[in-house]
C-alpha cells in the first residue's frame, strides 16, 4: 500500500512495502525520529527554499507567480467552506476527512507565504510581529473587544 505522509508539504516520506524513494530520504529521518518539538518560521523558511532549489524551481518562484498561487490556494480552502452555514464551520475541522482537506490547503498557502518571504526577503517572524503591533495601536482592547468593527468606526 502506499503510503504519503505530508509535513507542510515538502517534508516528505512515501514508503511502499517498507522502502523509502532516495529523493525524500534527507527529509525522511525528521518523520522517524518526530518530536513534539514544532519547528520554528526560520526552519521551515529554509526547507521551503531547499525543496524549491532541489527541483530547480526559483525559475518560476516570482513574486508575481508566488501571489497569484497563495489567492488560487487561499480559493480552495474557502471553497471548502462554500455554501456552509457560519455556524456549521467550526464543525467542519472536527471531522477528520474535511480536517484533512483544510490543512493540505491551509499547508500550501502557507508554504507560498514562506517562499513568498524567502524570494522577496522578508522575515516572517518580525512581519508577524510588526503586524500585530500595528493591530494592537488599530484595535485596542478597551475599544474591540468582542466586536467585530473596523478601526475608523471604533470610538
Amino acid at each position: 500500500m502506499l503510503r504519503t505522509y505530508c509535513i507542510l508539504h515538502f517534508s516528505v516520506t512515501v514508503a511502499l512495502g517498507g522502502f523509502v524513494f532516495p529523493d525524500v530520504d534527507r527529509l525522511s529521518g525528521f518523520m522517524k525520529t518526530r518530536k513534539p518539538k514544532k519547528p520554528d518560521l526560520d526552519e521551515l523558511s529554509r526547507e521551503v527554499m531547499a525543496f524549491a532549489e532541489d527541483r530547480e524551481w526559483l525559475q518560476f518562484h516570482t513574486p508575481k507567480n508566488l501571489s497569484m498561487a497563495i489567492a488560487s490556494e487561499s480559493a480552495e480552502l474557502m471553497e471548502l467552506f462554500l455554501w456552509c452555514e457560519s455556524h456549521d464551520s467550526r464543525a467542519l475541522p472536527e471531522d477528520s476527512e474535511s480536517r484533512a482537506r483544510i490543512e493540505e490547503e491551509l499547508a500550501d498557502i502557507l508554504i507560498y507565504s514562506l517562499q513568498m518571504a524567502n524570494i522577496a526577503g522578508i522575515d516572517p517572524g518580525q512581519a508577524i510581529r510588526n503586524k500585530l503591533e500595528v493591530n494592537a495601536r488599530k484595535y485596542p482592547v478597551g475599544l474591540c473587544r468582542g466586536r467585530s468593527l473596523k478601526a475608523a468606526q471604533l470610538g
